[in-house]
Parts: C-alpha cells; sequence; structure tokens
C-alpha cells in the first residue's frame, strides 16, 4: 500500500500538540486592521485549539 501525501497547505496552517489536538492560528488578522480595537487584535494574536469535529477533518490530510 503506497503511503498518504500530507496536504501541504493544511501543515502550513495547523501543528499538532503533544495530546494529539490541533493549533490553529486566529483568522481576521492580516489586513484592514485599522479598524479593528487593540484588544481585539491582541487576542487574535494568540493560538486557538481546533473544534473536535474540524480535528477529524484535518486528521484526514495531516496522516503522519
Amino acid at each position: 500500500m503506497p503511503k498518504i501525501k500530507t496536504h501541504r497547505g493544511a501543515a502550513k496552517r495547523f501543528k499538532r500538540t503533544a495530546k494529539g489536538k490541533f493549533k490553529a492560528s486566529h483568522a481576521y488578522h492580516s489586513h484592514i486592521l485599522g479598524k479593528k480595537s487593540p484588544k481585539r487584535k491582541r487576542k487574535l494574536r494568540s493560538s486557538v485549539t481546533l473544534h473536535p469535529t474540524d480535528q477529524r477533518r484535518v486528521l484526514r490530510l495531516l496522516p503522519y
């Protein structure tokens, strides 16, 4: 059986944590930042863990 290829787009966006969950960065933090409050931009800097339903989808894209 051949190896499964890793989805390169997903590999750049998600990282696996030590417990096997997936970590991602927030959306809406790349441009048009002038109208967003400093508090909102500060909170967007942190990473977030994916919801379990999304984790299953990402697991298929990142098998290794």
